[in-house]
């Protein structure tokens, strides 16, 4: 008979009450009744992850898409106001934005993750993390200014650009400098309002101040004629629309987090960078990448190769997104049942997300192969023969890509969300730096152009290797 927690004598009693094989049918029947109810504690849980997983994913994938959404139109306005000149100046101008979106999702994202594991295991300290990020942006952002101030053209010379590019983008580069700390704030409140249970207000800030890009946009370089100045403010404006929407969450009954100031800390900055390195990296691959091959095309086919590159680098943007927006819905829920030890939920959230990131990648890379020429002929304003030469099959040799890089990026988030600090960053040090730049220089010199869009496929496949080596590594490490 199982014992419920009745005492012998209750046992007993109902032994002489009932008769004893009616006894043990009665405790048969609580004891199936328990188990029940433990089953269905259990599927509700489960439940709940996959259904809050899919919402977290939803939300995050939407937002970045919409982020994708204004970089897309930014690039159109541009090459309908300026021509290809106009992309090459943008393309230019990307690493900077590369730079400054690296550290701002650092700080915040590892921030609001080190806050959200916080909260997770209820320590009462966890406020320190929301102020100690504001302040250490706000530093972070003092170097930009200065230098948006005194010589913005500095950046364009750096990436190559010759007197006419830095003519034209001076006064782009000079706005991108100057909102530097509007850029870093967006992905501590983003993050932070993510990993306070409101991922939807974060979802709709992002769309909002995305939406309002592309609207600031037009009314700026063409109504007023601002040309690539307009482009530029339109953007800087951006994150501050983000940022009132987010407040209005602080604002609310349902916001748990407490700004306090205090000091400073570095030990917890450092700390927090730890969990956001891998997110710096995933940012900064982008303004390394686009340099390394701004440099590389510029010898193989000048202005137009970096223009055709400027097409496929905000091709890839949308899909980058996508599989950063499944990542940064992980994440939350990854790290709530790390700190809860729950190690069945963290197993769940990350193959989930592994499932939805390579079903996104196949949509992706689908509908690229069939509607290249279509998408390449958007942003060919000067319906340059040569532009399309190298961008149609550019993009479709770069964007397989795809297939590799949404494992990597799921793998790189899910890890640092459970402080796995060192897989996530060798994952990310990878395919942001070492192996795309490596494979970028060979492939180059062995096909040409079409070696520089083979290497993204390349690398990204080769950190895929790295990722499925780690978790193997683990599995075994668990099993052992």
């Amino acid at each position: 008979m199982q014992d419920l927690g009745y005492s012998v004598e209750v046992k007993e009693k109902h032994k002489e009450k009932w008769g004893k094989r009616f006894c043990r049918c009665h405790f048969s029947f609580i004891a199936e009744k328990q188990r029940n109810s433990e089953k269905e504690e259990y599927w509700k849980k489960e439940m709940s992850i996959e259904k809050r997983l899919l919402k977290y994913v939803t939300l995050n994938v939407l937002a970045m898409i919409g982020t994708s959404c204004y970089i897309l139109a930014d690039t159109f306005f541009i090459s309908m106001a300026e021509g290809a000149d106009g992309i090459t100046a943008l393309n230019l101008a990307l690493p900077l934005y590369g730079l400054v979106f690296a550290l701002g999702s650092m700080t915040g994202s590892g921030s609001a993750t080190r806050y959200g594991i916080a909260k997770a295991c209820g320590d009462r300290n966890r406020d320190s993390y929301f102020f100690n990020a504001v302040f250490f942006v706000l530093l972070l952002s003092v170097p930009f200014i200065i230098l948006g101030i005194v010589r913005p053209e500095l950046v364009l010379k750096v990436m190559g650009a010759d007197e006419g590019i830095m003519t034209l983008g001076k006064e782009y580069v000079r706005f991108v400098l100057l909102f530097t700390p509007c850029f870093m704030l967006n992905y501590v409140s983003n993050a932070f309002v993510r990993n306070d249970n409101d991922p939807t207000l974060a979802m709709a800030a992002t769309l909002t101040s995305s939406f309002s890009n592309i609207i600031l946009d037009y009314v700026f370089m063409f109504p007023l004629g601002m040309g690539m100045r307009g482009a530029a403010l339109a953007t800087g404006l951006s994150p501050v629309i983000n940022i009132a929407v987010c407040s209005l969450h602080f604002l609310s009954g349902k916001n748990q987090i407490r700004f306090r100031f205090q000091t400073p800390s570095f030990k917890k900055i450092a700390g927090a960078c730890q969990l956001g390195v891998s997110a710096f990296v995933g940012e900064i691959s982008s303004g390394i990448t686009t340099t390394v091959f701004n440099f590389l095309l510029l010898a193989l086919a000048g202005n137009t190769g970096v223009a055709a590159y400027g097409v496929i680098a905000n091709a890839s943007l949308v899909g980058i997104s996508v599989f950063n927006g499944i990542a940064q819905g992980a994440q939350p829920l990854a790290s709530e049942a790390y700190g809860k030890k729950d190690h069945r939920s963290q197993k769940k959230v990350f193959l989930y997300s592994l499932v939805i990131a390579v079903a996104m990648a196949v949509l992706i890379i689908g509908t690229i192969q069939v509607g290249a020429e279509g998408f390449v002929k958007i942003f060919n304003s000067d319906h340059s023969a040569q532009l399309a030469a190298y961008a149609v099959p550019g993009i479709r040799i770069y964007l397989i890509g795809f297939l590799f890089a949404g494992v990597n990026i799921v793998a790189t988030g899910c890890f640092s969300a459970v402080d796995q600090a060192v897989p996530a960053f060798a994952i990310a040090i990878s395919r942001g730096m070492l192996a795309i730049v490596g494979f970028a220089v060979l492939l180059s010199r062995i096909w040409g152009v079409n070696g520089v869009w083979c290497s993204f496929p390349a690398a990204e496949l080769f950190t895929m290797g790295i990722s499925l080596g780690v978790l193997l590594h683990l599995y075994r490490k668990k099993t052992a």
